[in-house]
């Protein structure tokens, strides 16, 4: 879902390939690190390969949320397809000096909403390693309930979900 939202606090719209400053930062913070992984993005040159291979995706939905008040670009929200997964995928992530002031779950919730308004897709999930806790914390803040674990390549990941509407 590629569109402008605004929050009290947010401006949420599409990843562009301007973003690549931002992405550079994210992708190479210790959280996205250690509960993500390392994508290999190390340039600026990297991050607009990484950013256009998005863009090039049908599957795959980056937006960014930027602060009202400075412009700054400070997370990103995913809503992914995944090829192994039935239902989309929700996810989030910060850069880590903006993080713990509630500006993911403002986003989150919002974004979240609006999918929950068109009324096509009756279930998410959100999938994180079982040791990021932070991540977990805001995933059932959301409302997301635990599922199970499944195995993921060589993963053991959290499973969550939610049901946005019955009988789409």
């Amino acid at each position: 879902m590629y569109r402008q939202i605004e929050t009290e606090r947010l401006l949420i719209r599409p990843i562009k390939i301007t973003d690549t400053s931002f992405i550079l930062d994210l992708l190479n913070s210790d959280g996205w690190l250690q509960f993500i992984g390392d994508r290999k993005v190390k340039t600026i040159a990297d991050a607009e390969k990484y950013i256009q291979n998005i863009l090039d995706n049908e599957k795959f939905y980056y937006s960014v949320f930027d602060l009202k008040e400075t412009k700054q670009t400070v997370g990103i929200i995913t809503f992914l397809y995944r090829d192994n997964q039935q239902f989309p995928d929700i996810g989030f992530a910060m850069l880590p000096e903006y993080a713990k002031k509630g500006y993911a779950l403002e986003a989150t919730k919002k974004y979240l909403e609006e999918i929950a308004n068109e009324k096509k897709i009756n279930k998410i999930i959100a999938i994180t390693l079982p040791d990021n806790s932070n991540s977990i914390r805001l995933i059932e803040r959301l409302g997301l309930k635990y599922e199970g674990k499944f195995q993921d390549k060589s993963e053991i990941l959290n499973l969550y979900s939610l049901t946005l509407i019955n009988n789409v």
